[in-house]
C-alpha cells in the first residue's frame, strides 16, 4: 500500500503540481492540503481517489503557482467619489485650484494592484485542470502499489510453500503422538500401583483415552491445510484481498499455537515454533497489501 506519484500542469497563468504518498492503513484515508480558494474541489477529489484505491493512508497536496499580475488599475467607484467631493469642495472655497488628475490619482483607495481573480470560465479550466492532474496522479500511484503487490504476493506464496511443508512435517512427527503418549500413561500408571491402591481398571483407560485425545493435533494440521489453500485462492483473486488475509493469518497463528499446546514431543514443538514464525511473517507481508 505504500507508494508516491507527482502530476503537473500549466493552465492559463498558472502552474500546479499534485504530489501524492501512501503508506499502509487498516482502512482508506485521505487528507488534503489545498491552496486558498481550491476547499470546494475536495468532495469531487475525495471520490475520485475512492474510486481508484480502497486501502491506505493517502496524503495529497496541490501546490499552485500563478504569475503575479504586473501594473495597477483605478478603482473608478472610488475615483467618482473622491472628484465629487473635491469639485464640492472647489466651488465652496473661492479662488481654489481645480483638482488636477496626479493628485486624484495619488488619493487613497484610487489606484489598487491588478486583480489576481480569474474570469469564471478562466478559474471553471483551471479546476478542470488540476482534476484531470489528480486522477492522472492516483492512477500513477495504483500503478506502483500494483507493482508492489505482485512483489509481496510472490513472498508470501513462498511463505506459504514453507508453511505447506512445515505442515506435513508436523504430521509426521505428530503420527505416532497418540500411541506414545498412551504407553508413557500406562508406564506411569503401572509404577503408580505399585504405590497406591489399585485403580478400576475402567477409570485407568478412561483417563488414558483423554490423555490421548487431548494430543492429538490432526484437527489442527487439517484447518492449516485449508488456510494454505484458502490463502493461495485469495493472492490470485483480482480485487483486494488484505483484509480477508489478515482474518485468515490469525486463523493460521490460533492452529499454530494450539499445536505448540499439544505438542508432547521436543520435534513436533521445534516444528510448531518454525510455523509460527513463518505465519507471522506471512502476517507483516499482509499488512502491505490492499
Amino acid at each position: 500500500m505504500t507508494g508516491f506519484a507527482r502530476t503537473q500542469g500549466i493552465q492559463g497563468d498558472a502552474e500546479w503540481i499534485w504530489e501524492v504518498r501512501s503508506v499502509n492503513g487498516r482502512g482508506l484515508e485521505l487528507r488534503f492540503r489545498l491552496p486558498p480558494g481550491f476547499d470546494l474541489l475536495e468532495p469531487a477529489l475525495r471520490e475520485a481517489g475512492a474510486a481508484v484505491l480502497k486501502r491506505g493512508n493517502v496524503s495529497a497536496t496541490l501546490t499552485l503557482r500563478r504569475e503575479a499580475p504586473a501594473g495597477v488599475r483605478v478603482d473608478t467607484a472610488v475615483l467618482e467619489q473622491m472628484l465629487a467631493l473635491v469639485m464640492d469642495l472647489h466651488r465652496r472655497v473661492p479662488g481654489s485650484e481645480p483638482p488636477r488628475a496626479e493628485a486624484l490619482l495619488a488619493l487613497p483607495g484610487v489606484l489598487r494592484p491588478a486583480s489576481t481573480e480569474l474570469e469564471p470560465a478562466a478559474e471553471a479550466a483551471l479546476h478542470a485542470s488540476v482534476r484531470e492532474g489528480f486522477a492522472r496522479a492516483v492512477a500513477a500511484l495504483d500503478a506502483m502499489r500494483r507493482q508492489e503487490g505482485e512483489r509481496i504476493a510472490a513472498a508470501m506464496r513462498a511463505l506459504l510453500d514453507e508453511i505447506a511443508d512445515l505442515r506435513s512435517r508436523a504430521a509426521q512427527e505428530a503420527a505416532g503422538q497418540p500411541a506414545a503418549q498412551r504407553a508413557r500413561m500406562m508406564e506411569a500408571v503401572k509404577a503408580l500401583l505399585g504405590e497406591v491402591p489399585a485403580l478400576p481398571e475402567e477409570r485407568i483407560a478412561q483417563e488414558v483415552a483423554l490423555l490421548a485425545a487431548r494430543s492429538d493435533v490432526r484437527e489442527e494440521l487439517d484447518r492449516l491445510k485449508s488456510h494454505v489453500k484458502a490463502a493461495r485462492a485469495l493472492l490470485e483473486e483480482a480485487g483486494p484481498a488484505g483484509r480477508r488475509l489478515d482474518f485468515l493469518v490469525q486463523e493460521f497463528n490460533r492452529e499454530a499455537n494450539t499445536l505448540c499446546s499439544k505438542s508432547a514431543s521436543p520435534p513436533l514443538t521445534a516444528t510448531g515454533l518454525k510455523l509460527k514464525a513463518a505465519i507471522e511473517q506471512l502476517r507483516e507481508q499482509a499488512q502491505n497489501i490492499e
